[in-house]
């Protein structure tokens, strides 16, 4: 098909008249007229980057009035993106920006899906021109993917006011978004592209064309690949042209001088245009012979001077233009351009390491499109601690990342090593083009500029490398920050980059900065997921007497989705040992904060030494009350060295398992329970005595459940691998990873493996005293004999001192029978029971109280000291420092 030249105007209306010029050449597809219509919005910033002009189609789109748009910033406004704003910063970013985002009109909060062409403005002599700094030009994709860009294609596409009846003509779009076409440089010229039309299968929905629309031509490109076939048009930058005068209408009244220097600034950094890609339903008819009657497509009969002038026009348009046309290229060069960007694209953004997707980036153009290819990220890029630059200056470091080349190995890593860091000057080509956003094309680098670039890098000697070769330069940006540059070249004996060639290039160059800020993004989300999660879990094992703790602990397959496992063991007072294995439902940051409180929670609520099964109903009672979310499944474990006893309560978690001295295991048969924030039913405690020597190991169901596996098998094969000889925990751990996980489990896997040791009985002595005045002294003579026992003689007069403060205390608030136990490990632990209600405190005596400074002496003297309420009454406790 051949399209011609159509005027539409970029404010939106009906199409203009077409030239006489263009009367004997009609638009056309299938033999049927076409016409386009797009309606811009289109707004100024000043130095000050506030807006200063506001148009009426910028009205209809962002909801938003010229009065109420007046004096305020486009971010403040329209709630631009953070990754966007930058563009609208001249000072900041520096270049055309095309692209398309999501913005809440200002009205009625409804989200509009905006195309965008912002072009930075350098300032002018004229006040006028001085006054704009930035035009932002932005169309509304949703309605053009919706009703089109006001297409008419008699027979194929109705120009129809509603959505019905374009969908009974059997097209629609299946994609738009903003393009830059490429500034022309021979005015005049009209605007051609051709292509053809075809289905293999009569009655299939065939992708015919994606066509680029601008404010004044319509042109052909090939369907989904985001790259436009050019030719010259209409407006060379000089402010004349259909499409500057079209142009000059969007912009404030500022004189004529003003207007034309805005006009010749947009046109030389790029025309707006639209990249569509449209589906046509062709007609079912009867197959008969080689090909559909129906579907058979004579050409039109011309004369011979009209064929002539077409060829000459054509032919004209192509030698004069110097941008990315394709009057000289031909279809199989095309298809052949098209498949390479597909499969690159594919490889580039195969791989979530931005690293990675830059180095992919080097070896798919060599030696395909180069000789030799080099990527170079902005340190902060690379290293990936810092956002994209949206400034550089001479201060800017930068790292070669990649380096492919087709001459013999090792011929260039010497002087251009990967992984050199380098500082470019600001006059370098390399930082004008991401400083310009445009790419810089150096036909034959001859040996004096050779000498210059190679000047650029200290210490080396590239002018080997660069003389007499192609060079061309590309910047990488994304999301309107700019994250390094690619440098490709071609040997001498090898053609120069053709218009193709270049347009390709920077296609590729679009989606591959897009695959590495991708890249680095996702990255940053592993590292913040990662932090999060290893902040909430525990760090080492907890060491107590009469008990050893080892964990593991292996996250998911999908390193950004975190889990809700966790698992914790800490000190319970009397020398006793609490462990919690718990899982949260689900994946994601949610549920790792939801572990997180968790956690918390139950060390909070441990503190206060109450029974298991009412640890989990006070954390069950919690979670119902912070929200729907907070579904998790627990078991919680006390084991007590001294009285060689464990407790479990479990609320819908897996049940563990205990290994006894000799070897047996067995699965506890532990209640199940319901989930903590279910609710509706209690947990029961369920308390064993386990011998010295025994295992316990508690698990989350990631360890246990796979595809091929349920629960109760995995809790099979885990009572099979933990029974036999002991051996120690942490290869007992492994083993059990190494047996029932994969490397990249589906779900967390959390294992808590505890040695119960016991504390030896000869470290514990009690007593149980009478509660009168007399048992003080006796009591301090019975613990002295005790700490002769044990050796521990060097601090007898100050534990005396203070379990007689204690007892004390006990005979005057307490109630009931008083108990002294003392227990000796790494540190002395001093407990007095009473059947009191009453928690003693810290508080200020007078110098005339008679009471109140008994604590405060405990307080200052013991390494440690605390209370805990039991079943039956309190425990005031103490711990001592035993002597070097």
């Amino acid at each position: 098909m051949t399209i011609a030249e159509n005027r539409p105007p970029l404010s939106g209306g009906a199409a203009a008249p077409p030239d006489q010029r263009a009367g004997a050449r009609q638009p056309r597809f299938l033999d049927q007229p076409l016409l386009g219509v797009v309606s811009m919005a289109a707004f100024t910033l000043n130095e000050h980057g506030r807006i200063n002009h506001w148009n009426h189609a910028a009205t209809e789109l962002f909801g938003a009035g010229p009065l109420q748009a007046a004096g305020r910033s486009p971010a403040s406004l329209l709630r631009l993106p953070q990754e966007h704003r930058g563009a609208f910063e001249p000072e900041v970013f520096g270049h055309v920006w095309c692209g398309a985002c999501i913005v809440p009109r200002a009205d009625d909060g409804r989200p509009a899906e905006v195309g965008w062409w912002v072009y930075p403005i350098e300032p002018d002599g004229d006040r006028g021109a001085r006054n704009v700094r930035v035009l932002a030009l932005a169309a509304d994709l949703r309605r053009l993917r919706e009703d089109g860009p006001g297409l008419a294609m008699d027979g194929v596409l109705v120009a129809a006011p509603d959505g019905a009846a374009r969908r009974a003509a059997g097209a629609r779009l299946l994609r738009v978004e903003p393009v830059l076409a490429p500034p022309m440089d021979a005015p005049g010229a009209e605007e051609t592209a051709t292509g053809e039309a075809g289905a293999d299968e009569p009655g299939a929905d065939e992708n015919v064309t994606g066509k680029n629309v601008t404010g004044e031509a319509a042109t052909e490109g090939p369907v989904g690949d985001g790259l436009a076939r050019h030719g010259a048009g209409h407006g060379s930058g000089h402010g004349d042209g259909p499409l500057a005068r079209r142009l000059a209408e969007l912009l404030p009244a500022a004189g004529t001088a003003a207007t034309d220097a805005i006009v010749s600034r947009v046109l030389a950094l790029g025309r707006p245009a639209v990249s569509l890609s449209v589906t046509v339903r062709l007609p079912v008819v009867p197959h008969i012979g080689d090909m559909p009657r129906a579907l058979r497509i004579r050409p039109r009969a011309v004369s011979p001077h009209t064929a002539a002038a077409d060829h000459d026009d054509r032919d004209g348009a192509a030698a004069s233009s110097g941008t990315t046309g394709t009057s000289g290229t031909s279809g199989a060069d095309e298809n052949e351009t098209l498949t390479f960007l597909s499969e690159a694209g594919q490889q580039i953004g195969g791989s979530l390491d931005h690293l990675q997707a830059a180095r992919t980036l080097a070896e798919v153009l060599v030696p395909r499109v180069a000789d030799f290819a080099a990527v170079e990220l902005l340190e902060g890029v690379a290293a990936d601690s810092a956002q994209p630059s949206a400034d550089l200056d001479e201060t800017a470091v930068m790292r070669r990342v990649a380096v492919a080349h087709n001459d013999e190995p090792g011929r260039w890593e010497r002087i251009v090593p990967e992984g050199e860091t380098l500082v470019l000057g600001r006059g370098t080509p390399f930082v004008r083009a991401m400083r310009t956003g445009r790419a810089v094309h150096v036909p034959q680098v001859d040996a004096e500029f050779a000498a210059r670039l190679s000047a650029s890098f200290a210490g080396r000697d590239l002018t080997p490398l660069f003389t007499g070769r192609d060079l061309l330069i590309v910047p990488l940006i994304a999301r309107g920050r700019v994250l390094g540059t690619f440098k490709l070249l071609r040997k001498p004996d090898r053609p120069r980059f053709d218009d193709l060639e270049l347009a390709m290039v920077d296609e590729l160059a679009r989606r591959a900065a897009l695959c590495v800020d991708n890249g680095r993004l996702y990255r940053r989300e592993v590292q913040v997921a990662q932090e999060l999660q290893r902040s909430m879990l525990p760090a080492d094992p907890p060491e107590v007497p009469g008990a050893r703790v080892h964990y593991r602990y292996r996250p998911a397959g999908q390193a950004a989705q975190v889990g809700g496992d966790w698992f914790d063991a800490f000190p319970l007072p009397g020398r006793r040992l609490g462990i919690v294995v718990g899982d949260v439902m689900g994946h994601g940051l949610t549920s790792a904060a939801i572990m997180g409180q968790m956690r918390t929670a139950v060390r909070t609520l441990a503190v206060e030494d109450m029974r298991p099964d009412l640890l989990l109903r006070q954390l069950d009672e919690l979670a119902r009350r912070l929200g729907e979310g907070y579904v998790a499944t627990c078991l919680y474990a006390v084991y007590d060295p001294v009285a060689r006893r464990c407790s479990f309560a479990n609320a819908g978690h897996v049940p563990p398992v205990l290994v006894s001295e000799s070897g047996e295991s067995r699965v506890l048969p532990v209640p199940a329970g319901l989930p903590i924030g279910v609710g509706g039913e209690p947990f029961e405690t369920m308390e064993i005595e386990v011998e010295d020597g025994s295992r316990l190991v508690l698990c989350t169901d990631g360890l246990l459940e796979r595809r091929d596996r349920d629960i109760d098998q995995g809790l099979d094969e885990l009572r099979v691998l933990l029974a036999g000889p002991d051996r120690p925990l942490d290869a007992t751990c492994d083993a059990l990873l190494d047996a029932l996980a994969t490397t990249a489990p589906a779900d967390d896997i959390a294992i808590v493996a505890v040695g119960l040791d016991g504390i030896p009985k000869d470290d514990v002595a009690v007593w149980e005293l009478e509660p009168e005045p007399s048992m003080v002294p006796r009591t301090r003579a019975q613990v002295a004999f005790k700490l002769a026992e044990w050796r521990l003689d060097a601090v007898a007069d100050t534990v005396q001192l203070l379990v007689s403060e204690l007892i004390t205390n006990a005979l005057l608030h307490g109630a009931g029978a008083i108990v002294l136990r003392l227990i000796r490990g790494d540190a002395l632990l001093c407990e007095v029971y009473d059947d009191g209600q009453d928690m003693p405190h810290l508080r200020h005596a007078d110098a005339t109280a008679e009471s109140g400074r008994g604590l405060q002496l405990v307080s200052h003297i013991a390494a440690r000291w605390g209370t805990h309420r039991t079943d039956g009454g309190k425990v005031v406790w103490f711990e001592h420092r035993l002597p070097e």
